[in-house]
C-alpha cells in the first residue's frame, strides 16, 4: 500500500517549480528575451507578476526540506499514518494555493496559507515525538 505522505513528496517537490512557468514567461517577454547566461541577475530585476513568481519559486526552495524532514521523520517512526496523511496532504495544498496567491498579489491569502503549509511541516516533525 502507498503511503500518503510519501506520496506527497514528489508532489510538494514539484510544487517547486509550479511558479517557474510564469517566471520563465516574465522573463522570456523582457528586452533580450530569456537570459540563460546570468538568469538570477534578470530575475533580480523583473517586477510585479515575474518577480512574485521568482519569490514564490524561491520560497518552494525554502519550504520542500522541513516538509521531506517531517515525512521522512514520520515514516521512520511509524507515527500516526492517518494524521501524517492528514499534515501531508495539508502541505500540498496549501503550497499549492500559495503559489497561486502569491501570483495574483493576493498577500493577506498567501501570507495565511505560507503559515498553514509550515504549520502542517511543524506538525510532521513534532507528530513522532508525541505518537
Amino acid at each position: 500500500m502507498t503511503s500518503v505522505p510519501l506520496l506527497c513528496l514528489p508532489i510538494g517537490f514539484g510544487l517547486i517549480f509550479l511558479p517557474k512557468v510564469p517566471l520563465s514567461l516574465a522573463m522570456a517577454r523582457e528586452p533580450g528575451g530569456y537570459n540563460n547566461v546570468a538568469p538570477r541577475d534578470q530575475q533580480a530585476k523583473l517586477s510585479g507578476w515575474g518577480r512574485r513568481a521568482a519569490a514564490a519559486h524561491a520560497n518552494g526552495f525554502e519550504s520542500f526540506p522541513a516538509f521531506a524532514a517531517g515525512v521522512l521523520a514520520t515514516q521512520i517512526t511509524g507515527a500516526s499514518p492517518q494524521v501524517a496523511a492528514l499534515f501531508s496532504i495539508v502541505y500540498v495544498v496549501s503550497r499549492a494555493f500559495y503559489t497561486l496567491a502569491y501570483l495574483a498579489g493576493m498577500a493577506s491569502l498567501r501570507s495565511m496559507l505560507w503559515l498553514v503549509g509550515t504549520g502542517a511541516s511543524v506538525g510532521l516533525m513534532i507528530l513522532p515525538l508525541v505518537s
